[in-house]
């Protein structure tokens, strides 16, 4: 199982949230390091919040675009 770790940007649907994962890669000419993001649809269950930190975890397909699930929040927004 894969697991990956990023912010929560969007938790406006029911059990469900926007999860963004950044990374870094090098550019192919200038070889720089280049911020790379991507969102997923994980499965949230355990009530993450807008701007937590979590880890998803990739499962079997919930529904046609969510295949991943929110196992932790790891750093949590003060409120």
């Amino acid at each position: 199982m894969r697991s990956i770790t990023g912010k929560v940007v969007s938790d406006k649907m029911i059990k469900t949230a926007v999860v963004e994962v950044q990374r870094l890669v090098p550019h192919p000419v200038y070889k720089k390091r280049v911020r790379r993001s991507k969102k997923f649809k994980a499965h949230n269950e355990i009530g993450a919040k807008l701007g937590d930190v979590v880890k998803i975890e990739q499962v079997r397909p919930i529904s046609a675009q969510k295949h991943f699930k929110i196992v932790e929040v790891i750093n949590g927004t003060k409120s």
